[in-house]
């Protein structure tokens, strides 16, 4: 199936800290042919990857153009374990004791502001400190720029940025260069 291997592509390429289990979440933009298509080939994955730990889900699919959510539940789960990122979360109404429901709340919000919310952030694992960060400086003042823009602990983002990034380069040369199947890839969580 043709789908399957372009989404297959875009998992490696944009979502191997992910499937290496060392963030929590990546997003990625696809074009699709037909919902038919994009929502069998999400399926397919989800039963390939969710004995792993890795969950698909679309948060905004129309014209042809698909907003694909990859993430970890566990490491979610722990993200949001601080009282103070629940609190922040149960304001926006996300139900932070039911990921399904939480991920579908953040999907609505995107669909009703045709953009990303602020809290984002946290469904990809980034430091709640730096999302409450950019929301009070209107993303501007950042003490560096990576995956997210940082407010708080520069050395730890640099550190984890610098781990994406050879985690993504040795995810690229295995799938790519070396043939090794995505599912070895991803690791059981």
């Amino acid at each position: 199936m043709e789908g399957l291997g372009v989404l297959e592509h875009f998992l490696i390429q944009h979502c191997a800290p992910t499937l290496a289990g060392i963030k929590t979440g990546n997003l990625f933009g696809m074009n699709y042919a037909s919902l038919d298509e994009l929502w069998s080939s999400i399926s397919s994955w989800n039963e390939q990857l969710n004995d792993r730990g890795v969950f698909l889900t679309p948060l905004r699919a129309d014209g042809g153009r698909a907003l694909i959510y990859v993430y970890r539940r566990t490491k979610l789960m722990r993200d949001w374990f601080s009282p103070c990122v629940r609190r922040f979360l149960s304001k926006l109404g996300y139900d932070t004791r039911s990921i399904p429901a939480a991920v579908g709340r953040l999907s609505q919000r995107i669909r009703e502001n045709g953009r990303f919310p602020h809290e984002i952030g946290l469904f990809l694992g980034y430091p709640f400190e730096d999302v409450v960060g950019f929301i009070e400086n209107r993303g501007r003042n950042c003490k560096c720029c990576g995956c997210w823009k940082v407010y708080c602990n520069e050395s730890e983002a640099q550190r984890q940025f610098a781990l994406f990034k050879k985690c993504t380069r040795i995810y690229c040369r295995c799938y790519f260069t070396q043939g090794m199947p995505i599912q070895r890839l991803t690791v059981a969580a």
